[in-house]
């Protein structure tokens, strides 16, 4: 087992956002990871846990032991209990350590109050036979003086020629040069054994707080709220000047700043909001109320979600607060955290950690490995992907995400003003190549061809055009003749609506007799698939075997070795009945057409899933206990199961995927968010390169 101790060359160097990022970075190389912060060091007016522990806790999933407190460490070693220490965070790393390939170590950052915190991590490191990595950033300092900064505290574990101090992680680099030029002047970084692990970009996003967060710190009185738990504050405006002047300043994510009695400032921000502009917010300073009459005429913009805060400070004081706000990830904010979580895993060496860790014990996809994998081959498919719900909000911010990653081409069925209208209400940047198709500009030249693909169904060319004014249909009679490459639709439409047309324009794919569908739920630990649980009601054991094979070449498609469990009430023969016989008679014809497959049935589900049950239950199963795939006997199981998965444990599930289809269509929850449609687009691009 490995572990990695990462430590700071100084304040400041964004020690808790490389750690959220080594996590994602080793378990998107298939490695189940450990986190452990052995002391905890509290910012001022934290009051709640530990920052790191409880940021890598809900952004990961993982349950690190809890920090030992500050004051109860340095009472120790003002003790000269130094080694009765050092035990007590031994026995808290075991627990962190148990069953996992590699455990991430947060070394103490050296501070006014914690002098010590260079000695102290040194001992750590040691006491845990940990490699070293540092954590530097540069700051207004030269080449020589970052250099020898670093050099500094790798002699204070042992000096760069001790194998266990192997790199250095550069964080906050705003000059791209600046890693390369490091190299060059640094003699610790030309030798064979201690290498640049990686360097972050400086991204003014991902310091972005909510304006809630601002609100807290200032201690702002809340005026409106709004919609503060969601707008963030890219850029703060201090408007001192006249309206016409100001008006180019209000922009997305900008805090405007002003004395509560510029009356003309609060009606130009106003009006702003009213307009679409998704402003961060109003904070009014100086101490000075603003006149209700003025507030009164603002009212369509406090509906419409503008926050208005207030402070008694005087402009230059509320700037310099603002300027001296503490930047740390709150640790209710999920978004900002994934977001540095998966740019920081992004600018690492993957491949050399990998190396450096060796195989896992045992080799799972992890949920933040797969949503890698996921975008990455979505990336190389480069597939043409259509959307009919164009003008949809979320929609619009998929294929926006979509394009400028490169996840897909995005095709949106909608008039291109629509589209438009609805960016500039949320704050979307439309990227360049985004396409934008007008329904009614194109609707007539699918006319014929969409008779001739029905003729044996008696369809006309007036009945024709009339199922083409639903921009589902339009969108499939552009997949079936494969001027797009797939199809994702049930944002705002049911699930009928997206498959009917699918079933007559597109069909099954050959050898298969039905279309069913598959989730993939993101555990805490692995990936697993669960089908069917949208699709068919009440499926025969002709069609329960189909839908196993299906699900079993769905999960090997997207790296999941397939260990197919049927599911019932009942384990092997230990049961009886109608639904049971239907679940043995699906599984002794899955068997016969893929004998090669591993697959059993009836398990129940604790027999499927838990090994310590299998072994009692099901002890010859070539699947209890390890299962990944979970056909179920029926929607009405299927679905109650993953739905009560889903929310009870706070699972996150991609899909549904259909499958069986000749090209892919997928179907949307109308409750998606819209990490769910772009993922939702990635899995349909990897199944359009999966064709043949």
């Amino acid at each position: 087992m490995h572990t990695f101790f990462i430590a700071p060359t100084g304040f400041g160097v964004g020690l808790t956002s490389i750690s959220l990022g080594l996590v994602r970075a080793l378990e998107r190389a298939g490695l189940k990871v450990g986190f452990f912060k052995p002391i905890a060091q509290p910012h001022p007016g934290d009051e709640g846990p530990e920052r790191s522990t409880e940021l890598i806790a809900r952004t990961h999933g993982l349950t690190p032991p809890k920090p030992l407190a500050l004051a109860h460490v340095e009472r120790m070693l003002g003790d000269g209990q130094l080694d009765d220490l050092l035990e007590e965070i031994i026995s808290l790393y075991q627990q962190a350590a148990v069953d996992k390939d590699v455990v991430i170590v947060e070394g103490m950052v050296p501070t006014r109050h914690a002098s010590y915190a260079a000695r102290v991590n040194s001992h750590l490191a040691k006491s845990l036979d940990a490699e070293v990595v540092l954590v530097s950033a540069p700051e207004e300092e030269s080449l020589s003086e970052l250099s020898d900064r670093v050099e500094i505290q790798a002699q204070s574990f042992g000096g760069p020629k001790d194998p266990k101090v192997i790199g250095l992680i550069l964080n906050k680099v705003r000059n791209v040069e600046f890693a390369d030029q490091l190299r060059a002047h640094s003699a610790l970084l030309r030798g064979e054994d201690f290498r640049l692990l990686g360097c972050i970009p400086w991204n003014d996003e991902l310091n972005a707080a909510r304006t809630r967060d601002v609100a807290d710190l200032l201690n702002a009185r809340v005026l409106n709220a709004g919609e503060y738990e969601q707008r963030r504050v890219q850029q703060i405006v201090l408007c001192a000047r006249a309206v016409p002047n100001t008006v180019p300043l209000l922009k997305p994510g900008v805090l405007v700043v002003t004395p509560g009695d510029r009356d003309d400032i609060i009606l130009a921000a106003s009006l702003a909001t009213m307009n679409g502009m998704p402003l961060a917010g109003l904070l009014l300073c100086s101490d000075f109320p603003p006149d209700p009459r003025i507030m009164e005429l603002c009212k369509g913009a406090l509906q419409a979600g503008l926050p208005v805060l207030t402070v008694a400070t005087g402009s230059y004081d509320t700037a310099n607060n603002l300027q001296r706000m503490n930047k740390e990830i709150p640790v209710d904010d999920r978004e900002r955290a994934e977001k540095v979580t998966d740019f920081v895993a992004g600018h690492l060496d993957h491949d050399w950690l990998r190396a450096r860790c060796g195989t896992p014990r045992e080799l799972r996809l992890s949920p933040p490995a797969f949503r890698y994998q996921l975008v990455k081959r979505a990336q190389l498919a480069n597939k043409r992907i259509v959307l009919p719900e164009g003008s949809e909000p979320r929609t619009v911010q998929a294929a926006a995400i979509c394009q400028a990653r490169g996840i897909a081409r995005c095709v949106l069925l909608a008039k291109p003003e629509d589209v438009m209208a609805v960016a500039q209400a949320q704050g979307i940047e439309l990227p360049p190549g985004l396409e934008i198709l007008d329904p009614d500009l194109i609707r007539g030249r699918y006319i014929e061809p969409m008779v001739a693909l029905r003729k044996g169904k008696g369809l006309n060319a007036p009945m024709a055009e009339q199922q083409l004014e639903d921009s589902v249909v339009l969108g499939t009679m552009m997949l079936a003749l494969d001027e797009v490459d797939g199809l994702v639709s049930g944002a705002i439409h049911t699930t009928a609506s997206t498959i009917r047309p699918a079933l007559q324009l597109i069909k099954t794919a050959p050898g298969y007799n039905l279309v069913s569908s598959v989730f993939f739920m993101l555990l805490p630990d692995q990936v697993v698939v669960y089908g069917d649980c949208a699709v068919n009601p009440d499926p025969s054991a002709a069609e329960l075997a189909e839908i196993a094979l299906q699900s079993a070449t769905s999960a090997a498609a997207f790296g999941i070795p397939p260990r197919v469990a049927m599911i019932s009430y009942s384990t092997g023969d230990s049961g009886s009945g109608e639904e049971v016989e239907k679940v043995r008679e699906a599984t002794r014809l899955a068997r016969e057409q893929q004998p090669q497959l591993l697959i059993d049935g009836p398990l129940q589900y604790d027999a499927a899933a838990i090994e310590s049950v299998a072994r009692q239950k099901a002890p010859n199963s070539p699947v209890a206990g390890r299962t990944t795939v979970f056909v179920f006997p029926d929607l009405n199981t299927g679905n109650t199961t993953y739905k009560a998965v889903q929310r009870s444990a706070q699972v996150v599930s991609v899909g549904p995927m259909l499958q069986g289809l000749r090209k892919p269509v997928n179907d949307l929850s109308r409750g998606a968010l819209v990490d769910d449609i772009v993922y939702t687009i990635a899995l349909t691009a990897i199944q359009a390169a999966a064709k043949p």
